[in-house]
Protein backbone atom coordinates (compact mmCIF):
# COMPACT_ATOMS: atom_id res chain seq x y z
CA UNK A 1 0.00 0.00 0.00
CA UNK A 2 1.99 3.68 -0.78
CA UNK A 3 1.62 6.06 1.87
CA UNK A 4 -0.68 8.92 1.71
CA UNK A 5 0.20 12.22 0.57
CA UNK A 6 0.57 15.13 3.23
CA UNK A 7 0.91 18.44 2.27
CA UNK A 8 3.47 20.26 4.04
CA UNK A 9 3.80 23.56 5.62
CA UNK A 10 6.86 24.47 6.35
CA UNK A 11 7.33 26.59 9.76
CA UNK A 12 8.49 29.93 8.61
CA UNK A 13 10.37 30.31 11.82
CA UNK A 14 11.97 27.22 12.76
CA UNK A 15 14.91 27.10 15.79
CA UNK A 16 18.09 27.80 14.63
CA UNK A 17 20.46 25.26 13.64
CA UNK A 18 23.02 26.53 16.49
CA UNK A 19 20.34 26.56 19.37
CA UNK A 20 18.71 23.29 17.85
CA UNK A 21 22.12 22.17 18.53
CA UNK A 22 22.27 23.63 22.18
CA UNK A 23 19.15 22.05 23.32
CA UNK A 24 19.24 18.52 22.31
CA UNK A 25 22.79 18.57 24.28
CA UNK A 26 20.38 17.81 27.29
CA UNK A 27 16.89 17.35 26.52
CA UNK A 28 15.59 15.48 29.07
CA UNK A 29 11.71 14.11 28.48
CA UNK A 30 8.04 15.84 27.38
CA UNK A 31 9.38 19.13 27.54
CA UNK A 32 11.59 20.28 24.40
CA UNK A 33 9.42 19.56 20.89
CA UNK A 34 10.24 20.19 17.03
CA UNK A 35 9.71 22.57 14.91
CA UNK A 36 6.52 20.63 12.58
CA UNK A 37 3.28 18.45 13.43
CA UNK A 38 0.87 16.19 11.78
CA UNK A 39 -2.83 16.61 11.47
CA UNK A 40 -5.48 15.17 10.12
CA UNK A 41 -9.18 16.11 10.01
CA UNK A 42 -12.36 13.61 10.12
CA UNK A 43 -15.88 14.39 9.74
CA UNK A 44 -19.44 12.64 9.37
CA UNK A 45 -19.51 14.44 5.67
CA UNK A 46 -16.39 13.55 4.72
CA UNK A 47 -14.21 11.13 6.56
CA UNK A 48 -10.74 11.64 6.80
CA UNK A 49 -9.55 14.79 5.00
CA UNK A 50 -7.08 17.55 4.72
CA UNK A 51 -3.91 15.31 6.39
CA UNK A 52 -0.63 18.04 6.66
CA UNK A 53 2.67 18.57 8.19
CA UNK A 54 2.47 22.31 9.83
CA UNK A 55 4.22 24.39 12.15
CA UNK A 56 3.72 23.38 15.60
CA UNK A 57 1.85 25.73 17.27
CA UNK A 58 -1.00 26.22 19.52
CA UNK A 59 -4.49 25.09 19.40
CA UNK A 60 -7.68 27.34 18.98
CA UNK A 61 -10.64 25.23 21.08
CA UNK A 62 -14.61 26.47 21.24
CA UNK A 63 -15.21 26.20 25.10
CA UNK A 64 -17.94 23.98 24.16
CA UNK A 65 -15.53 21.91 22.25
CA UNK A 66 -16.43 17.92 23.51
CA UNK A 67 -13.50 16.90 24.45
CA UNK A 68 -13.31 19.66 27.07
CA UNK A 69 -16.64 17.97 28.21
CA UNK A 70 -16.78 14.33 27.81
CA UNK A 71 -13.09 13.54 27.32
CA UNK A 72 -13.45 11.21 23.93
CA UNK A 73 -9.59 11.22 23.80
CA UNK A 74 -6.93 8.68 22.89
CA UNK A 75 -2.90 9.09 22.27
CA UNK A 76 -0.35 6.61 21.25
CA UNK A 77 3.82 6.73 22.21
CA UNK A 78 6.68 5.58 20.15
CA UNK A 79 10.19 6.57 19.42
CA UNK A 80 12.40 7.54 16.09
CA UNK A 81 15.79 6.22 16.15
CA UNK A 82 19.10 7.14 14.29
CA UNK A 83 20.41 4.67 12.63
CA UNK A 84 24.02 3.69 12.31
CA UNK A 85 23.72 3.81 8.93
CA UNK A 86 21.99 7.44 8.77
CA UNK A 87 18.50 6.15 8.08
CA UNK A 88 15.80 6.39 10.42
CA UNK A 89 13.81 3.63 12.38
CA UNK A 90 10.67 3.35 14.42
CA UNK A 91 10.19 -0.07 16.25
CA UNK A 92 6.68 -2.10 15.27
CA UNK A 93 4.35 0.90 14.45
CA UNK A 94 2.03 -0.78 13.09
CA UNK A 95 1.60 -2.45 16.37
CA UNK A 96 0.59 1.22 17.87
CA UNK A 97 -1.07 1.66 14.71
CA UNK A 98 -3.41 -1.18 15.41
CA UNK A 99 -3.57 -0.20 19.28
CA UNK A 100 -4.91 2.92 18.39
CA UNK A 101 -7.92 1.48 16.22
CA UNK A 102 -8.74 -0.57 19.26
CA UNK A 103 -8.41 2.23 21.47
CA UNK A 104 -10.71 4.46 18.92
CA UNK A 105 -13.30 1.59 18.86
CA UNK A 106 -13.57 1.62 22.30
CA UNK A 107 -14.12 5.04 22.96
CA UNK A 108 -16.63 5.34 20.18
CA UNK A 109 -14.24 7.04 17.91
CA UNK A 110 -13.59 6.56 14.21
CA UNK A 111 -10.82 4.20 13.42
CA UNK A 112 -7.56 5.54 12.01
CA UNK A 113 -6.36 3.78 8.45
CA UNK A 114 -2.91 2.16 9.48
CA UNK A 115 -1.23 3.49 6.54
CA UNK A 116 -2.43 7.11 7.54
CA UNK A 117 -1.23 6.70 11.14
CA UNK A 118 2.39 5.21 9.91
CA UNK A 119 2.16 7.40 6.36
CA UNK A 120 1.94 10.55 9.14
CA UNK A 121 4.73 9.10 11.57
CA UNK A 122 7.19 9.00 8.54
CA UNK A 123 5.99 12.23 7.13
CA UNK A 124 6.73 14.29 10.54
CA UNK A 125 9.98 12.79 11.15
CA UNK A 126 11.50 13.48 7.69
CA UNK A 127 10.13 17.26 8.37
CA UNK A 128 11.99 17.00 12.31
CA UNK A 129 14.41 14.71 11.10
CA UNK A 130 17.28 17.00 12.35
CA UNK A 131 15.62 17.01 16.16
CA UNK A 132 16.81 13.50 17.16
CA UNK A 133 19.53 13.71 19.76
CA UNK A 134 22.57 12.42 18.92
CA UNK A 135 23.43 11.74 22.94
CA UNK A 136 23.48 7.73 23.37
CA UNK A 137 20.24 6.55 24.33
CA UNK A 138 18.26 9.61 22.57
CA UNK A 139 15.53 9.33 20.01
CA UNK A 140 12.62 11.41 18.97
CA UNK A 141 9.76 10.56 21.23
CA UNK A 142 6.00 10.52 18.60
CA UNK A 143 2.79 11.52 20.52
CA UNK A 144 -0.19 10.41 18.07
CA UNK A 145 -3.35 11.25 19.48
CA UNK A 146 -6.88 12.13 18.64
CA UNK A 147 -10.02 14.21 20.17
CA UNK A 148 -13.55 15.19 19.86
CA UNK A 149 -13.03 18.19 18.12
CA UNK A 150 -16.69 18.91 17.56
CA UNK A 151 -18.69 22.23 19.25
CA UNK A 152 -21.30 20.55 20.76
CA UNK A 153 -22.42 19.96 24.21
CA UNK A 154 -24.51 16.60 24.22
CA UNK A 155 -23.30 12.98 25.45
CA UNK A 156 -22.80 11.07 22.24
CA UNK A 157 -20.07 10.47 19.94
CA UNK A 158 -18.73 13.87 18.29
CA UNK A 159 -19.51 13.99 14.81
CA UNK A 160 -15.90 15.74 14.46
CA UNK A 161 -12.31 14.85 15.16
CA UNK A 162 -8.37 16.12 14.72
CA UNK A 163 -6.08 13.92 14.57
CA UNK A 164 -2.11 15.49 15.62
CA UNK A 165 1.63 13.81 15.75
CA UNK A 166 3.69 16.29 17.49
CA UNK A 167 7.23 14.96 18.36
CA UNK A 168 9.53 15.48 21.57
CA UNK A 169 13.46 14.48 21.46
CA UNK A 170 13.78 12.30 24.77
CA UNK A 171 16.86 11.65 26.59
CA UNK A 172 16.80 9.29 29.51
CA UNK A 173 13.46 8.83 30.99
CA UNK A 174 14.49 8.58 34.39
CA UNK A 175 17.24 10.65 35.54
CA UNK A 176 20.66 8.37 36.80
CA UNK A 177 20.31 5.93 34.54
CA UNK A 178 19.58 2.21 35.25
CA UNK A 179 19.29 2.36 38.87
CA UNK A 180 16.47 0.43 40.39
CA UNK A 181 13.27 2.30 40.90
CA UNK A 182 10.94 2.05 44.45
CA UNK A 183 6.89 1.70 43.64
CA UNK A 184 4.39 2.42 46.38
CA UNK A 185 1.38 0.25 46.61
CA UNK A 186 -1.54 1.99 46.27
CA UNK A 187 -4.15 0.71 48.39
CA UNK A 188 -7.17 4.06 48.00
CA UNK A 189 -7.02 3.93 44.29
CA UNK A 190 -7.60 1.45 41.23
CA UNK A 191 -6.68 2.10 37.27
CA UNK A 192 -8.90 -0.04 36.06
CA UNK A 193 -12.14 -2.09 36.39
CA UNK A 194 -13.15 -4.99 34.17
CA UNK A 195 -15.89 -3.67 31.58
CA UNK A 196 -13.91 -0.21 31.33
CA UNK A 197 -11.56 1.61 29.58
CA UNK A 198 -8.05 -0.34 31.23
CA UNK A 199 -7.02 -1.80 27.76
CA UNK A 200 -7.35 1.68 26.08
CA UNK A 201 -4.89 4.16 26.05
CA UNK A 202 -6.79 6.87 26.61
CA UNK A 203 -6.19 10.17 28.87
CA UNK A 204 -9.30 9.52 31.26
CA UNK A 205 -6.57 6.50 32.66
CA UNK A 206 -3.81 8.48 33.47
CA UNK A 207 -5.73 11.12 34.69
CA UNK A 208 -7.54 8.94 37.43
CA UNK A 209 -3.77 7.26 38.29
CA UNK A 210 -2.48 10.84 39.02
CA UNK A 211 -3.59 11.10 42.89
CA UNK A 212 -1.82 8.03 43.35
CA UNK A 213 1.04 8.97 41.54
CA UNK A 214 1.40 11.96 43.52
CA UNK A 215 1.10 9.77 47.05
CA UNK A 216 3.98 7.88 45.92
CA UNK A 217 5.83 10.54 45.63
CA UNK A 218 4.67 11.53 48.71
CA UNK A 219 6.05 8.30 49.97
CA UNK A 220 9.27 8.61 48.63
CA UNK A 221 8.79 6.13 45.54
CA UNK A 222 9.29 6.87 41.67
CA UNK A 223 5.97 4.95 40.01
CA UNK A 224 2.58 3.64 41.81
CA UNK A 225 1.74 0.44 41.22
CA UNK A 226 -2.28 -0.80 40.74
CA UNK A 227 -3.84 -3.58 42.22
CA UNK A 228 -7.37 -4.97 40.76
CA UNK A 229 -10.02 -3.42 41.16
CA UNK A 230 -12.48 -6.28 42.74
CA UNK A 231 -10.26 -7.80 45.33
CA UNK A 232 -7.50 -5.43 45.93
CA UNK A 233 -4.77 -8.36 45.74
CA UNK A 234 -3.61 -8.93 42.38
CA UNK A 235 -0.83 -6.82 41.14
CA UNK A 236 -1.60 -4.87 37.51
CA UNK A 237 0.60 -2.86 36.37
CA UNK A 238 2.10 0.31 37.08
CA UNK A 239 0.77 4.20 36.31
CA UNK A 240 2.34 3.99 32.94
CA UNK A 241 4.47 0.38 32.60
CA UNK A 242 3.68 -3.27 32.77
CA UNK A 243 5.43 -5.64 35.18
CA UNK A 244 7.43 -8.39 35.18
CA UNK A 245 8.77 -11.20 37.64
CA UNK A 246 11.22 -13.00 37.82
CA UNK A 247 12.52 -16.28 39.61
CA UNK A 248 14.99 -18.17 41.01
CA UNK A 249 14.18 -21.38 38.86
CA UNK A 250 14.89 -18.51 35.89
CA UNK A 251 11.10 -18.07 34.54
CA UNK A 252 9.42 -15.11 34.52
CA UNK A 253 5.75 -14.22 35.35
CA UNK A 254 3.95 -11.36 34.03
CA UNK A 255 -0.01 -10.23 34.57
CA UNK A 256 -2.25 -11.69 32.19
CA UNK A 257 -4.59 -8.84 29.61
CA UNK A 258 -7.97 -9.42 31.01
CA UNK A 259 -8.98 -6.31 29.68
CA UNK A 260 -7.94 -3.68 32.76
CA UNK A 261 -4.41 -3.92 31.71
CA UNK A 262 -2.98 -2.05 28.36
CA UNK A 263 -1.41 -4.52 25.81
CA UNK A 264 2.17 -3.13 26.36
CA UNK A 265 3.64 -3.26 22.79
CA UNK A 266 7.18 -3.17 25.04
CA UNK A 267 5.84 -5.97 27.29
CA UNK A 268 4.55 -8.40 24.02
CA UNK A 269 8.08 -8.05 22.60
CA UNK A 270 9.77 -8.78 26.30
CA UNK A 271 7.46 -12.03 26.42
CA UNK A 272 8.72 -13.30 22.59
CA UNK A 273 12.69 -12.20 23.32
CA UNK A 274 12.88 -14.36 26.41
CA UNK A 275 10.86 -17.30 25.25
CA UNK A 276 13.61 -16.84 22.32
CA UNK A 277 16.35 -16.86 24.72
CA UNK A 278 14.33 -20.57 26.34
CA UNK A 279 12.95 -18.58 29.25
CA UNK A 280 9.63 -20.11 30.62
CA UNK A 281 7.12 -17.01 30.63
CA UNK A 282 4.18 -17.43 31.99
CA UNK A 283 1.24 -14.71 31.48
CA UNK A 284 -0.51 -15.31 35.38
CA UNK A 285 -2.20 -13.68 38.17
CA UNK A 286 0.00 -12.71 40.56
CA UNK A 287 -1.02 -11.78 44.07
CA UNK A 288 0.90 -8.59 46.38
CA UNK A 289 1.09 -10.90 49.06
CA UNK A 290 2.91 -13.44 47.36
CA UNK A 291 5.29 -11.03 45.69
CA UNK A 292 6.43 -9.78 49.56
CA UNK A 293 6.68 -13.32 50.18
CA UNK A 294 8.18 -14.80 47.18
CA UNK A 295 10.63 -11.47 47.49
CA UNK A 296 11.81 -12.32 51.12
CA UNK A 297 12.42 -16.07 50.39
CA UNK A 298 14.51 -15.09 47.58
CA UNK A 299 12.40 -17.20 45.24
CA UNK A 300 11.70 -14.12 43.23
CA UNK A 301 15.40 -12.39 42.16
CA UNK A 302 14.09 -9.63 40.29
CA UNK A 303 11.12 -7.40 39.27
CA UNK A 304 11.12 -4.80 36.38
CA UNK A 305 8.60 -2.47 34.36
CA UNK A 306 8.96 -2.28 30.86
CA UNK A 307 6.93 0.89 28.58
CA UNK A 308 7.84 2.75 25.21
CA UNK A 309 9.03 5.76 27.12
CA UNK A 310 11.49 4.33 30.00
CA UNK A 311 11.58 0.91 27.55
CA UNK A 312 12.88 -1.09 30.77
CA UNK A 313 13.46 -0.21 34.29
CA UNK A 314 14.45 -2.27 37.48
CA UNK A 315 12.06 -2.41 40.40
CA UNK A 316 14.52 -2.49 43.37
CA UNK A 317 12.19 -2.27 46.48
CA UNK A 318 8.27 -1.80 47.21
CA UNK A 319 6.73 -0.18 49.85
CA UNK A 320 3.36 0.36 51.21
CA UNK A 321 1.34 1.44 54.31
CA UNK A 322 2.39 -2.37 55.82
CA UNK A 323 6.65 -1.41 55.14
CA UNK A 324 8.83 -2.52 52.07
CA UNK A 325 10.47 -5.24 50.95
CA UNK A 326 13.41 -5.17 48.59
CA UNK A 327 13.68 -7.24 45.42
CA UNK A 328 17.27 -9.55 44.84
CA UNK A 329 19.80 -7.54 45.68
CA UNK A 330 17.58 -4.07 45.32
CA UNK A 331 19.28 -3.17 42.11
CA UNK A 332 19.20 -4.17 38.55
CA UNK A 333 19.60 -8.25 37.66
CA UNK A 334 20.66 -10.10 35.39
CA UNK A 335 17.71 -11.16 32.92
CA UNK A 336 16.51 -7.77 33.50
CA UNK A 337 19.40 -6.22 32.03
CA UNK A 338 19.65 -8.83 29.29
CA UNK A 339 16.37 -8.28 28.01
CA UNK A 340 16.94 -4.69 27.82
CA UNK A 341 20.00 -5.09 26.47
CA UNK A 342 18.36 -6.88 23.54
CA UNK A 343 15.87 -4.91 23.16
CA UNK A 344 17.55 -1.61 22.52
CA UNK A 345 20.25 -3.40 19.95
CA UNK A 346 17.36 -4.74 17.79
CA UNK A 347 15.46 -0.73 18.42
CA UNK A 348 18.12 0.88 17.35
CA UNK A 349 19.22 -1.41 14.13
CA UNK A 350 22.95 -3.09 16.20
CA UNK A 351 21.44 -6.31 16.15
CA UNK A 352 19.62 -8.88 14.36
CA UNK A 353 15.94 -8.53 13.33
CA UNK A 354 14.33 -11.37 12.99
CA UNK A 355 10.70 -10.23 13.60
CA UNK A 356 10.85 -7.77 11.22
CA UNK A 357 9.94 -5.19 14.01
CA UNK A 358 12.10 -2.57 12.93
CA UNK A 359 10.14 -0.31 10.47
CA UNK A 360 13.38 1.98 8.42
CA UNK A 361 12.48 4.43 5.96
CA UNK A 362 14.47 7.87 5.14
Amino acid sequence: MSSPTFHVEANPAPVAANERTRLLADPGFGKLFTDHMAMVRWSDAKGWHDAKITARGPLTLDPATAVLHYAQEIFEGLKAYRLADGGTALFRPEENARRFRESARRMAMPELPDDLFIGSIEALVKADGDWIPELEGGSLYLRPFMFASEVFLGVKPASEYLYLVIASPAGAYFKGGAKAVTIWVSDHYTRAAPGGTGAAKCGGNYAASLVAQAEAIKEGCDQVVFLDAAERRWVEELGGMNLFFVFDDGSIVTPPLTGTILPGITRESIIALAREQGIAVREEAYAIDQWEADAKSGKLVETFACGTAAVVTPVGTVKSRDGAFTIGSGGPGQITESLKARLTAIQRGEAPDPHGWVHRFG
